[in-house]
């Protein structure tokens, strides 16, 4: 499996119109969740996030908002932004447009925000412009550093240091509030939160400018 843990600039460069960090946030680092909302995965989140005051970004799945609204309402009455994920997690590479952007606007029903994450980070540039002209106007929201705490592969231990190592000021930190990273991610959020406060860094959510 590849990946880059650190998007690299000719990566943002190329792909200029996503959004990948947050400029001019001075010590600000922007935590997002995607594949939620989970029955009890997020709730370890939310229970981390509130121990540090701190706000995050939750790109969630329609679908699974359908069967935990009241973990969905949860997030956003604890101030957390939301972002759509599409209804059933399609990668945008293998899906006819007029399929995707319909999955999308399903999502959309549920989850009224701006802020849109392709599964996989995997959109095409024709989907993207559709997205763009909708009359949602999406902002198509990628990131700065990837925990990978995905990937089977890796030690919870790298999936700490791949954050630790490489977040910064505006960085956009991609965790999943997932069955499958839930070991990894149990492991790491604690710790990341815990070393950055203590450095003077605030976590914030991530709002349409």
């Amino acid at each position: 499996m590849f990946y880059f843990v650190r998007t690299p600039g000719w990566l943002k460069k190329l792909y200029r119109n996503y959004t990948w960090d947050v400029k001019n946030t001075g010590n600000s680092i922007y935590l997002t969740f995607d594949d939620g909302p989970h029955p009890s995965i997020t709730g370890f989140v939310l229970d981390e996030l509130k121990k540090y005051k701190a706000h995050a970004t939750f790109f969630c799945i329609g679908n699974n908002i359908f069967q935990y609204p009241e973990v969905y309402q949860r997030i956003i009455d604890e101030g957390h932004a939301t972002g759509n994920h599409t209804y059933d997690h399609l990668n945008g590479w293998k899906t006819e447009d007029e399929i995707y952007f319909e999955n999308v606007q399903q999502a959309g029903k549920l989850i009224h925000s701006q802020l849109f994450r392709p599964p996989f980070g995997r959109i095409k540039r024709s989907q993207f412009r559709k997205l763009k002209a909708s009359e949602n106007d999406f902002k198509v929201i990628m990131w700065d550093v990837l925990s990978a705490d995905f990937d089977t592969n890796i030690s919870r231990e790298k999936c700490l240091a791949n954050v630790l190592n490489n977040a910064r000021c505006g960085s956009i930190i991609v965790f999943h509030d997932s069955e499958k990273a839930r070991e990894k991610m149990c492991y790491a959020l604690p710790e990341v939160l815990k070393f950055f406060t203590e450095k003077g860094y605030l976590f914030k959510k991530i709002e349409i400018s």
